[in-house]
């Protein structure tokens, strides 16, 4: 008789959990940045860092539901990437996945971003 694992006692599985939060909290700031950066701030590191804790909403629930639906789309995707490759193409594959996924994430910002007239 076979018994199911909830979780696994690999510490290998614990490093690739938390790193996908740490690149998720990277891409999030990266993406705010370059959101302040093009919206022409004075500062946009320190604004970016506000934006993340200070939620104001750019984007219109529908593109934000879609925006949402590409960034975990694209987790599920490096997920599946994880779990059936091993060894040096597991690496391989899931930095494939993954920077295909912030490509098409960062596209779909940008082609529904909301354009501000450039200083003169």
């Amino acid at each position: 008789m076979l018994l199911a694992r909830g979780s696994s006692d690999d510490p290998n599985t614990w490093l690739w959990t938390l790193a996908a939060i740490a690149l998720y909290a990277v891409l999030t700031y990266g993406l705010t940045y370059r959101a302040r950066v093009r919206r022409g701030s004075a500062h946009p590191a320190r604004d970016a860092v506000h934006d993340l804790k200070d939620r104001e909403d750019p984007q219109s629930p529908r593109q934000r539901y879609v925006s949402r639906l590409i960034m975990l789309g694209g987790a599920l995707v490096v997920g599946l990437a994880v779990a059936l490759t091993s060894g040096p193409l597991r690496i391989v594959v899931a930095g494939l996945a993954g920077a295909a996924t912030v490509v098409g994430w960062a596209y779909y910002d940008f082609r529904t971003a909301r354009r501000t007239p450039a200083p003169r």
